[in-house]
C-alpha cells in the first residue's frame, strides 16, 4: 500500500485527467467511484489497474486485492477525485474493456448517437441483463466511461463488451452472418409484435430527438416501433430498448 498526502502530486493529477473523455480515450482507463462499482471491476480483475481508497475507508474483508496497487490517499485528495455528492471514499482505475477485430457476438445492440449518459447506462445495464453478448456505439454516441454513465450502468460496464465503430459496417458484417437487424422507426415499421423471437439477432436504436438515420435503416432487415396507447409523444430511449431487447431475446 502506497500513500500519498498531496493534491498536487503527479498521480493525483493523473487520476483527475480521467474526467475528460480525451484523457479517457489516450489512456484506454477511467475511473469507478464507490463500494459497489469497484466490487463490481474487482469480479474481473484484469480491468483494474489501480485501487484508491481514504484513510478511514474499511474495505470489505473479502475483497481479493492480492497483486492489486492500493493507493491510501487523504480526503483532501478523494474529494478531489469525487463527483458525486457523498464520497465513498473508494476509487479503482479500470482498463476499458478491448474487443476483437471481429467478435462472433449472436445478439448485437447498435446505438447510433444516443447522446444522454444516463439513457447509454442504463441501456447497458438492461442489455447485461437481456444475455446481449456485446454493444456498438456508433458516431456520436455518448463516451461510456464517463463517471454518470459508469454509475448508470451500476457495474454492467464492466460485463458487457463495448465496441466502437462504424454502423454500416456492423449491419454489413451481420447481415454477412445471417443475423437479422432490427431498426427502430416510426414511418415505415410494423409492430415490434410482429418480429419472432430469435437466438441471434442485432437492434439499432437512435438519437433521442431524431431517431436512427435514415441511412441505416435502409440498410435493416426489418422495422419496428412500439405502439404508445397513451398521450406521450414517444418512449424513452431506455426504455424502449429495454422491451424490444426482451422481445426478441424471446
Amino acid at each position: 500500500m502506497k500513500r500519498i498526502e498531496s493534491v498536487q502530486n503527479p498521480r493525483v493529477k493523473q487520476w483527475r485527467k480521467l474526467h475528460t473523455r480525451k484523457e479517457r480515450d489516450k489512456t484506454g482507463t477511467f475511473l469507478a467511484e464507490g463500494f459497489h462499482l469497484v466490487e463490481e471491476a474487482l469480479k474481473n480483475k484484469e480491468l483494474v489497474a489501480e485501487v484508491i481508497t481514504g484513510e478511514t475507508t474499511l474495505i470489505p474483508k473479502d475483497w481479493n486485492l492480492d497483486h492489486t496497487d492500493i493507493y491510501l490517499v487523504t480526503d483532501e485528495i478523494l474529494t478531489s477525485l469525487s463527483e458525486t455528492e457523498t464520497p465513498q471514499g473508494i476509487f479503482a482505475v479500470c482498463r476499458q474493456n478491448k474487443v476483437q477485430d471481429d467478435p462472433q457476438w449472436k445478439r448485437v445492440l447498435l446505438l447510433d448517437a444516443v447522446q444522454d449518459p444516463g439513457n447509454l447506462g442504463t441501456i447497458i445495464r438492461t442489455a447485461d441483463a437481456a444475455g446481449i453478448d456485446g454493444i456498438v456505439l456508433g458516431e456520436g454516441t455518448v463516451d461510456p466511461y464517463n463517471a454518470k454513465t459508469v454509475r448508470s450502468s451500476q457495474g454492467s460496464v464492466f460485463h458487457i463488451p463495448l465496441a466502437k465503430g462504424q454502423l454500416g459496417e456492423w449491419i454489413s458484417r451481420l447481415n454477412g452472418r445471417q443475423i437479422p437487424v432490427y431498426g427502430t422507426a416510426l414511418e415505415g415499421a410494423v409492430s415490434y409484435k410482429e418480429a419472432e423471437s430469435k437466438e441471434a439477432f442485432a437492434l439499432l436504436l437512435g438519437n433521442e430527438g431524431k431517431g436512427v438515420s435514415p441511412e441505416w435503416l435502409e440498410m435493416t432487415n426489418q422495422n419496428l416501433y412500439i405502439p404508445i396507447y397513451g398521450g406521450a409523444e414517444s418512449l424513452n430511449v431506455a426504455i424502449a430498448a429495454g422491451i424490444l431487447m426482451y422481445h426478441l431475446r424471446g
